[in-house]
C-alpha cells in the first residue's frame, strides 16, 4: 500500500515524539528556530560558511553538537550540519555540498531566513587539561568551537586532501597554542595524514584529551594512538541521519559497554563517544 506524504509525515511525527519522551513521561522536543543569515562566504568551491542569528541556539549550544536544517520546502527531510562556532547570539554553519539539499542552502543569502531544529546531540565534555583536535576534511568545522572551548589550551592537527581543501586555518592559528596543517600531495604543510604528528604530539605529554572528527578510517586511526599514548580520547562519528532525534535508527552505529556489544544512535546517543567504545 503507497502511504501518502502526509501520512508518512504524520507517521514520522509520532515515531519523533516517542524517541524523544523521557523517563519522566513529559514530551522533550529539540526547539525550531527561524533564523536569519547575517553573512555566507564560499571556503571552497564545495565548501561554504552561513552564520546565523539565533539567541536560543547560540545560547545553549556546546562543542560537537549539530543542527538539522530544513532545505527547501519540498523536501522532508532536514540536513545535518556541526556547530562551527557561537559568538554572542549567533552561530556558525560550515558544510559541504553534497546534493540537492546543502546545494540550495548554499545559495542562502544574508537576509534570508532558514527553519533550524536544535541544539541537538551530546558534545565534547571539556577536561581541565590542554586538549588535542584533531580533524580531517569537513570534520574540521565543529573542532574549532572545541578549541575556542578548551579550559587550558589547544594543540589543532587538521588533515585535508591538498591545499585547495583546506578551511579555516587562519581560525585556527588566532585560537590554538599550535597549529599543524598535512596534506595527502604535500601542497601545504607535512605530506601525509594526521597521525605522525598526532605521535609527536601525544610523545610530548601532558595533554588531557584527544578531540577528533572526520572520515572513519581516520577516527579508528587517532583512537588507536591515543590509546598507546593512555591519553583519553572522544570522537564525533559522522553518519548519514534522517531525523536527527534518535526516531529512525538510520544513524545506527556499533559500539560496547561494560563488555557486551549493543547499537548507539549517532544523532541523539553521540555524536560525540568516548573512542574505547566504538567497534571499529
Amino acid at each position: 500500500m503507497v502511504q501518502s506524504a502526509e501520512s508518512v509525515t504524520l507517521l514520522i511525527s509520532e515515531n519523533i515524539n516517542r524517541a524523544v519522551r523521557d523517563t519522566c513521561g513529559m514530551w522533550i522536543m529539540p526547539d525550531i528556530y527561524n533564523c536569519k543569515i547575517i553573512a555566507n562566504e564560499m571556503l571552497t568551491g564545495t565548501v561554504f560558511s552561513h552564520t546565523v542569528e539565533c539567541a536560543g541556539i547560540a545560547g545553549e549550544a556546546r562543542a560537537g553538537q549539530f543542527v538539522t536544517v530544513k532545505c527547501g520546502a519540498g523536501r522532508l527531510l532536514r540536513r545535518p550540519v556541526s556547530i562551527c562556532k557561537v559568538q554572542n547570539d549567533t552561530f556558525t554553519l560550515v558544510f559541504e555540498v553534497k546534493g540537492e539539499g546543502t546545494r540550495w542552502l548554499s545559495g542562502r543569502t544574508p537576509g534570508s531566513y532558514l527553519d533550524v531544529l536544535g541544539p541537538l546531540g551530546n558534545g565534547f565534555d571539556m577536561p581541565d587539561g590542554g586538549i588535542v583536535v584533531v580533524g580531517g576534511g569537513i570534520g574540521v568545522p565543529p573542532l574549532l568551537f572545541a578549541a575556542l572551548s578548551a579550559k587550558s589550551g589547544a594543540t589543532a592537527i587538521l588533515g585535508f586532501r591538498g591545499a585547495g581543501n583546506v578551511i579555516l586555518a587562519d581560525e585556527f592559528s588566532e585560537s590554538c597554542d599550535r597549529v599543524i596543517l598535512t596534506t595527502e600531495d604535500g601542497s601545504r604543510g607535512l605530506r601525509g595524514t594526521v597521525a605522525e604528528p598526532l605521535e609527536g604530539v601525544l610523545g610530548e605529554g601532558g595533554h588531557a584529551a584527544v578531540l577528533a572528527c572526520g572520515p572513519r578510517a581516520m577516527l579508528s586511526a587517532v583512537a588507536q594512538i591515543a590509546e598507546r599514548h593512555r591519553t583519553a580520547c572522544f570522537v564525533s562519528l559522522e553518519e548519514r541521519m534522517a531525523c536527527g532525534v534518535g526516531a529512525c535508527m538510520a544513524c545506527a552505529c556499533a559500539t560496547k559497554a561494560d563488555g557486551s556489544a549493543g547499537m548507539s544512535r549517532v544523532c541523539r546517543d553521540g555524536p560525540v563517544f568516548d573512542a574505547l567504545e566504538v567497534v571499529w
